[in-house]
């Protein structure tokens, strides 16, 4: 299902990033008051929700307590804290120095349901509308395969203890009267794991969620969120650690510009990063990695190839068709390439991947991939501590540093088809002419469909690409613009570099100092826990 609402500038677009943005700002005021105590601190944050509701007056929901109230576990989950709940009193910023200690992640779950912020919308209900003409043919009551559709007041009724929700009344009525509800939430979710608890609200299956963030931004309650670390990452540059960015492709133009990546660089360098990478770099070596698999294992070991890099479409195949999971190749993503690669000059610095995606919080948080990426930041959190900073992107000033390392294919990952692109472009490299049949899926639901007709062998010699989020990474849940506009600046930008193929890359031959042996077991899964992998091995017994 399409999200209306992308690109939309709304209340909780604008709250949401006042979150952001309120929670930088006290984090930074650490080092700014060296003085201030932790009893100061716990201060902030407890007046944060006053700031940004302001008032005796509800604005958006029927009490400016509620509101306080859901703000509240925003700011909470905003510092990578779980939830406060509402059975016992706790302070807002109550674990957060324990959060913050070293080789500390998230508390799961990732993605959050704030309960009292739901909606409890129906879902799967056929109800009839206003337009109902109560006509004489009355076809919705003939066609009912449970009787359940009767007549009252010359208006049609549904008895909802008799559907069985298979929707051929809504299909047949001529005056399109009766009404398909859906959760938002839950039609976003191509994994299927949003039903409704025993009160009716959303409820996240955490066995299913892959993290995508669909939902989150889908919900036009704000009641969905995921956690971040900005609070950690402060903590960090406050600490004078060395602070590396990674930045994904799909950076360009989320800060207004025309990737200005002088500009970007200055930006990063004001917020306290000691420095800044493109992973369109990593993306290059993942390029390689999977044309090189390609030719090795398709169709020879195996009857197709799914690309690596969007961490919610692989870990989807491989739970839901555990018989094809050697088929995801098992190249390491850009994330992880560049991160390694970032890790050889120097070792010990922090490493935060900024980029669109909720799921590579997750991915982050993978034993074999811990190691490399330290935090995780969204260019919508990102775009809040630029805010709490008064840094006006716009007005900086480009000191004419551009990335001139990764290609143009490199690049092209951030929007959908580029992933499969860029191999085939790698591949007619050293075998021109050779025909690589490809196939491609955005929105779990299609990725779903698409190895669905694989495991059929519909797609047998293919390479199949899977994007989690429509339009690609583009489209990803911690983006900042809408998404035609995103993706066009991603284009003209690749444009811009020297190389236009991924074998151009001058650290291609660092490749085999990147890999690990623990990178190609487990069915060569770097990205799914253990408890995943053990889930997918007695799948494969079934």
């Amino acid at each position: 299902m399409p999200n209306t609402m992308r690109g939309v500038y709304t209340n909780l677009t604008d709250i949401r990033r006042r979150v952001f943005s309120e929670v930088a700002n006290v984090c930074y005021s650490v080092g700014e008051n060296p003085e201030m105590g932790l009893g100061d601190f716990d201060t902030k944050f407890e007046e944060l929700p006053y700031k940004i509701i302001p008032g005796d007056v509800a604005t958006y929901r029927e009490s400016v307590f509620l509101e306080r109230a859901i703000v509240s576990e925003r700011i909470r989950l905003a510092m990578g804290l779980s939830q406060q709940g509402v059975d016992r009193p706790v302070k807002i910023s109550e674990g957060l120095v324990a959060a913050a200690g070293p080789e500390q992640y998230y508390e799961p779950p990732l993605i959050n349901v704030i309960k009292f912020a739901c909606n409890a919308c129906k879902d799967n209900v056929y109800e009839v509308t206003n337009t109902c003409q109560g006509c004489l043919a009355h076809p919705c009551r003939e066609i009912c395969p449970k009787g359940a559709i009767s007549f009252v007041n010359k208006r049609a009724y549904i008895d909802q203890e008799k559907c069985i929700h298979c929707g051929m009344c809504a299909k047949t009525c001529p005056y399109e009267a009766i009404h398909h509800y859906v959760r938002p939430c839950a039609a976003a979710c191509g994994m299927k794991a949003i039903k409704s608890d025993e009160h009716g609200r959303a409820d996240i299956d955490q066995s299913k969620c892959v993290a995508c963030g669909q939902c989150l931004i889908n919900c036009p309650f704000g009641a969905i969120a995921d956690k971040s670390q900005i609070a950690q990452v402060i903590f960090s540059i406050l600490a004078k650690e060395e602070v590396i960015a990674i930045v994904a492709p799909a950076f360009v133009g989320q800060f207004g510009g025309k990737g200005d990546v002088g500009k970007l660089r200055n930006a990063f360098t004001q917020l306290g990063f000691s420095g800044m990478e493109e992973v369109a770099l990593g993306a290059d070596l993942c390029t390689i990695q999977e044309g090189d698999d390609f030719l090795e294992e398709v169709p020879e070991k195996y009857p197709f190839m799914g690309t690596s890099c969007c961490p919610a479409w692989s870990v989807m195949a491989k739970r839901e068709f555990p018989k094809y999971a050697d088929c995801i190749s098992m190249a390491l993503t850009p994330m992880t390439l560049t991160a390694r690669l970032v890790r050889q000059t120097h070792p010990k610095a922090k490493i935060v991947f900024v980029g669109p995606c909720s799921a590579k919080k997750l991915e982050a948080m993978r034993q074999s991939v811990r190691s490399e990426v330290d935090f995780v930041l969204t260019f919508e959190e990102m775009a809040g501590m630029m805010d709490a900073k008064g840094i006006d992107y716009l007005k900086l000033t480009d000191e004419g540093s551009d990335f001139d390392q990764a290609s143009a294919d490199g690049r092209g990952f951030a929007v959908a088809g580029g992933v499969a692109s860029a191999v085939v472009n790698a591949i007619h490299r050293e075998h021109p002419g050779m025909e690589i049949k490809i196939a491609n899926a955005e929105g779990l639901e299609e990725c779903r469909k698409m190895m669905k007709d694989a495991a059929k062998g519909k797609y047998d010699g293919y390479l199949l690409e899977g994007m989690a989020c429509p339009g690609g990474c583009v489209a990803g849940a911690g983006t900042l613009v809408a998404i035609n506009k995103s993706a066009a600046a991603v284009k003209r930008y690749a444009k811009r570099s020297s190389r236009q193929n991924a074998t151009e890359n001058g650290f291609r031959m660092l490749i085999p100092t990147l890999e690990r042996p623990e990178d190609k077991v487990n069915f060569g899964d770097h990205e799914i826990a253990e408890t995943d992998a053990a889930m997918i091995k007695e799948k494969g017994k079934e």
